[in-house]
């Protein structure tokens, strides 16, 4: 007969198991990345108004004034909440040839490097991004004054995408030092890969 023991269970089940769990690290990561999904319609915001548009200035003479701003905009922020969707789902480009060959321990101590380069990164970058915000929302006297296009229309959007890309590096940052945290707290047992039995059965 056949039998089955939790430690030799379907390489499938197995995976789904993982799937599961997700690539998020902490329960930030897991909020950015639900977030990013709903951030996400913003493309296909920009793409609908962007037919509107054409329809608009091809087949009835009447361009508007508003659209193509309004698509930079919507595009700008998308691009800068990819910075948590990707920090937040471990999704960002990487060359692993060093981290794979090494060992737990040493595993152990990339991830704490890395983690405290990417954090060091991220505040340098906040720091950049306040200044840049703060000259694009306050005029030469110190006075509130969002930055605008200088259009016929004449949106505020230089100064919210600025502020966008503060809010997103602060968040960045945020996300950088609980995973620092995390990484400290980390023991090199936890970089041991999981040996899974065969699943090939005998029946008798």
């Amino acid at each position: 007969m056949t039998q089955s023991s939790p430690d030799n269970r379907d390489p499938a089940e197995l995976v789904d198991e993982v799937e599961a769990l997700g690539p998020e690290r902490t329960a930030l990561d897991r909020l950015v990345a639900r977030g990013a999904r709903g951030a996400a319609w913003m493309v296909l915001i920009a793409m609908g108004i962007s037919v509107v548009e054409v329809f608009l200035r091809y087949g009835f003479n009447n361009p508007t004034s508003w659209v193509h701003e309004s698509v930079v905009f919507l595009v700008a922020v998308t691009f800068a909440l990819g910075g948590p969707a990707a920090l937040a789902r471990n999704s960002h480009i990487r060359v692993k040839v060093l981290y794979d060959s090494a060992g737990p321990r040493l595993k152990c101590w990339m991830d704490r490097f890395n983690d405290l380069v990417t954090l060091g990164f991220c505040l340098a970058m906040s720091y950049a991004a306040f200044h840049m915000f703060w000259r694009a929302s306050h005029n030469p006297l110190g006075e509130w004054q969002l930055e605008r296009s200088g259009t016929s229309w004449n949106p505020p959007f230089p100064a919210l995408v600025k502020g966008m890309i503060l809010f997103a590096l602060a968040l960045m940052t945020l996300q950088a030092l609980l995973h620092l945290v995390q990484s400290i707290r980390a023991r090199p047992a936890d970089h041991e890969p999981i040996a899974h039995e065969s699943t090939d059965r005998e029946t008798r």
